[in-house]
This record gives C-alpha cells, structure tokens and sequence, in this order.
C-alpha cells in the first residue's frame, strides 16, 4: 500500500524558516515527479512546489520562488521543501504529492498519492 507522509510543519516568526519532509512508502518513487501543494482556511489548494522525477528540474509558485527550495534525496525516497524568510501568508496545510509521471507536475490533478498534510503557521 502506497503512503505519502509529511512532517516538519510547526509554528515559527515571521522571517523564520522551517523545513519540510516528505517521505513515500510501498513502492519505489525516487523516479517519478513529487510536488508541494498548500491550503489556507477558506481557500483552494495550491501549488507550492515541484521538482521531476530526475531531480534536475524544479518549480515554484511565484509566491514564493527565491524563498523556498524543493530538493530530493532518491535513496531515502524523501522529498524536502526548505522554507526561508517565512511570512503570514505562507499559513496553511501543506501536502506532499506523487504519482506516475516522470516528468515535472504542477497541477494537483497530475498527482495520484497525497498526503495526510503538516500545519504550518507563520506568526507576524
């Protein structure tokens, strides 16, 4: 059975950083694109993040390009998202996704496995 966990979420300044794990279980993903997605109350889930299933391409949401960093280590089948410079409207659930592509995802339709999500909130 395939399981998606993240952690690392918790509650930090704002200006702190944080850094997100996630790690896939029941089958091998170190091949296949992984992606960050978040929610805040009220709103639709969004792409944060993604990288390929190679490592050597990466997105971000404009939102937070030169502030996060999505990285993967494939022999601990584990995808990172470190967070700087936080801010308050960086508060939300944060999911990790994967699925059977190879290629670059950043739509959420593009993922097949999800996450349960880690609460982050930034305090101003």
């Amino acid at each position: 059975q395939v399981q998606v966990a993240e952690s690392g979420g918790g509650l930090v300044q704002a200006g702190g950083s944080l850094r997100l794990s996630c790690a896939a279980s029941g089958r091998t993903f170190s091949v296949y694109g992984m992606g960050w997605f978040r929610q805040a109350p009220g709103k639709e889930r969004d792409f944060v993040a993604a990288v390929s299933g190679s490592g050597g391409t990466t997105s971000y949401a404009d939102s937070v390009k030169g502030r996060f960093t999505i990285s993967r280590d494939k022999d601990k089948n584990t995808v990172y998202l470190q967070m700087n410079s936080l801010k308050p409207e960086d508060t939300a659930v944060y999911y990790c996704a994967t699925g059977y592509r190879y290629s670059l995802v950043t739509e959420s339709s593009g993922y097949r496995f999800w996450g349960q999500g880690t609460q982050v909130t930034v305090s101003s």
